[in-house]
């Protein structure tokens, strides 16, 4: 089968972040499908190739790009950040499992792109330094109890967690519900990261503490990142401090165990 459907990651943002990857697969598509803030940043507004849907219809969205590229064409589906992390690709690969064996046959190529999280941690240091989980806390695709577990359990184990659509009009309670829960476990020192519309022109970083955190500091254009134990703030004389957990555990710091020996 001829046909072609390219998954593309944006990355956050401004096209600086766009890969060669990316620009050489935006260069051969026929036709580019998306949520249209992401389709407006490739492909301008008067082109009848692109195709824009709300960003509620992953699944629809996924089936009529997949429909017309068993037509033999080669279709580009637009994400955001990265097409594997709560984007695009999943919502192909769902409806590939799901739909006509033709859809199994197409050629299927999956382009990474610079997630927010990665663009937000680098905006402060290297607050994802050490082991981390990225969490939704959206919960159109799974029950809120669900989330606060997924939570309780990350910090239990000393995780730094990135939280993904961390708030919206129809969701405006989620974000102090879960910082509200976190406050039971751990530290109200613990830093708590506000990265809003990282990788683009209009960013900004907020850096505050768990006991000191709100949840209206946050819109849907934001990426929150809750440190954990180990993560630090290093202040530098005239600069932006800087936000990063050490590579290694309590009480595994490779330097201090030479030093010892």
């Amino acid at each position: 089968m001829s046909g072609r459907l390219i998954v593309i990651g944006l990355g956050p943002g401004e096209a600086i972040y766009l890969t060669a990857q990316a620009l050489e697969a935006l260069a051969c598509a026929d036709w580019f499908y998306g949520y249209g803030p992401y389709v407006d940043r490739v492909v301008a507004v008067d082109d009848p190739r692109r195709v824009v849907s709300d960003n509620r219809e992953e699944g629809a969205r996924a089936r009529e790009a997949l429909t017309l590229a068993a037509r033999g064409e080669c279709v580009a589906m637009l994400s955001g950040g990265d097409p594997g992390v709560f984007a695009m690709a999943s919502a192909v690969c769902e409806q590939i499992e799901r739909g006509p064996g033709a859809w199994r046959e197409l050629s299927l190529e999956i382009v990474p792109g610079v997630s927010a999280m990665l663009a937000a941690a680098a905006a402060c240091g290297a607050p994802l330094g050490h082991d981390f989980a990225a969490i939704s806390l959206s919960d159109n695709l799974k029950p809120w109890p669900l989330i606060e577990r997924r939570l309780l359990a990350c910090a239990g184990a000393g995780l730094v967690m990135a939280f993904y659509n961390p708030i919206s009009k129809a969701r405006p309670w989620q974000l102090g519900v879960a910082l509200e829960k976190l406050r039971e476990v751990l530290s109200p020192d613990t830093l708590v990261i506000f990265a809003r519309a990282a990788g683009r022109a209009d960013e900004q970083i907020t850096t505050t503490t768990l006991d000191q955190a709100r949840a209206d500091q946050a819109d849907m254009a934001t990426l929150v990142i809750i440190g954990s134990e180990e993560t630090r703030r290093v202040e530098r004389p005239g600069q932006s401090s800087l936000i990063y957990t050490p590579r290694f555990a309590p009480g595994c710091d490779p330097e201090a165990a030479g030093s010892q020996g």
